[in-house]
């Protein structure tokens, strides 16, 4: 494929993430903050939110597991994740958190599993979506192109 079909496959799917709500301008920013001294910088620190948001869904299993569930240490947990989401711009992740923090507060464990799926699900989508866009990001400079900046 040529550069040029690579480069607006990007643009259309980097929109669509956007459209689709996946991602904020946050991620903007984020890819702002990326240059030459640090052209990996982007996949970095979305790799270390994939990292922590594993350690973090894997501990919320276990908390909501517990026969006492202990409610502060669930919302901290989640508190870190909608944290680590929004500073990336997992925008759907993040709200999934802000749903999911309601009702710790209420102590509804039911509810509390509910929501642990769907940011599971939200979190899932979004790992999948970055990785293909990063892999396209790859396809573009191996073919000697520049990777398109978004507005």
């Amino acid at each position: 494929m040529e550069v040029g079909q690579l480069q607006r496959q990007y643009v259309e799917y980097t929109t669509s993430l956007f459209r689709e709500g996946f991602l904020d301008s946050q991620f903007t920013q984020l890819q702002q903050l990326q240059d030459e001294s640090n052209p990996d910088f982007v996949v970095e620190v979305v790799s270390l939110f994939f990292e922590d948001s594993e350690r973090l869904l894997n501990d919320l299993n276990k908390a909501l597991d517990q026969k006492g569930v202990d409610f502060k240490k669930v919302d901290g947990n989640v508190h870190q994740l909608k944290g680590s989401s929004s500073s990336i711009g997992a925008n759907r992740v993040k709200n999934a958190c802000v749903a999911f923090r309601n009702y710790c507060e209420e102590q509804n464990t039911e509810a509390c599993f509910g929501c642990l799926q769907q940011v599971k699900q939200e979190y899932v989508l979004v790992k999948n979506k970055l990785e293909t866009l990063f892999r396209l990001e790859q396809q573009i400079l191996a073919a000697g192109g520049s990777v398109p900046m978004m507005e």
